[in-house]
């Protein structure tokens, strides 16, 4: 059973990004990459990302998603069968999202989705490099993915 946690750092976001809708994307994604356990997504100010990005990427600006995998590097780490396993969390800024979609001439909405599905693909340990959509396997799967919901 795959449990999360929608959370709002600020109740204006909410208004932004309903619930409903975020765990319309999670419960579908999150179903074909994660299939159970548990993980957070939680809403914040381009000031509260900034913050984190900085901190544990020493990197002094805003960006769209962070991701905060419970597990990365931690290969050999055994988690007990009778323990659902907690994948980590997802931090969203609207407000990048909102500039990435004016950016790539998609809507909020279809940005969102892409950024649920970017985080729950780290959550899984994946990673990449670059952000180059055409050599990089975790944005291939991850634009595969999308087209496979748009179908």
């Amino acid at each position: 059973m795959l449990e999360y946690d929608v959370i709002y750092e600020n109740e204006a976001y909410r208004e932004k990004v309903p619930e409903e809708s975020v765990r319309n994307i999670a419960d579908y994604y999150g179903a074909r990459i994660l299939t159970s356990g548990s993980f957070s997504i939680s809403f914040v100010s381009p000031q509260t990302i900034q913050e984190e990005n900085r901190d544990y990427r020493g990197i002094d600006s805003p960006t769209d998603i962070l991701t905060f995998a419970l597990q990365d590097g931690e290969e050999d780490f055994i988690i007990p069968e009778t323990e659902e396993k907690e994948w980590g969390d997802m931090l969203i800024c609207l407000e990048k999202m909102e500039e990435n979609a004016g950016d790539f001439s998609v809507t909020p909405a279809e940005e969102l989705e892409r950024l649920i599905v970017h985080g729950l693909l780290h959550l899984s340990g994946q990673d990449h490099a670059t952000n180059d959509f055409g050599t990089e396997p975790m944005l291939i799967l991850q634009e595969k993915l999308l087209k496979s919901r748009e179908m």
